[in-house]
């Protein structure tokens, strides 16, 4: 899969969008694919672990490594042999106290063909949907901005 990337401006504060981020526990709760994800082990600012992604019948488990710089930045890799590459990158720029934009970029391959080409074509065509699932989130768990 080549890199991607998407970017939005949203009417929340840097640290409220980075905590929504961070949290990987909750992702099975909001987001498209994601049917597990069980953090393993803490260091300071950094957490390890295992997730599980699907789509129908067919799900794909993977660790991961993610290095928490609050509230700019969390860098999320994976070391799994089933990986060519696995970056995944938030940034969380303010633009004012309550406004805030966001970008997800990355690079995930798989290097069995079969997986690069089922969440490959999947993952490429769906990337703004974590974005706009991040952004449904903020709304329920911080409310709508004001007008």
């Amino acid at each position: 899969m080549p890199r991607f990337g998407v970017s939005r401006m949203l009417p929340y504060r840097a640290e409220q969008l980075f905590d929504l981020a961070a949290d990987v526990e909750r992702y099975p709760e909001f987001l498209p694919w994601w049917q597990s994800a069980r953090i393993l082990r803490r260091d300071d600012q950094v957490y390890y672990t295992d997730q599980v992604i699907g789509f129908g019948l067919v799900g794909q488990q993977f660790s991961t490594k993610t290095v928490l710089r609050r509230p700019e930045e969390i860098a999320v890799t994976s070391a799994d042999g089933q990986f060519e590459t696995f970056e995944l990158n938030w940034r969380f720029e303010p633009l004012s106290p309550s406004r805030t934009t966001v970008a997800f970029t990355g690079e995930l391959e798989f290097r069995a063909p079969l997986l690069r080409g089922l969440f490959g074509r999947i993952a490429a065509n769906n990337v703004s949907s974590i974005l706009s699932a991040f952004e449904r989130r903020a709304r329920r768990v911080y409310g709508r901005a004001p007008r």
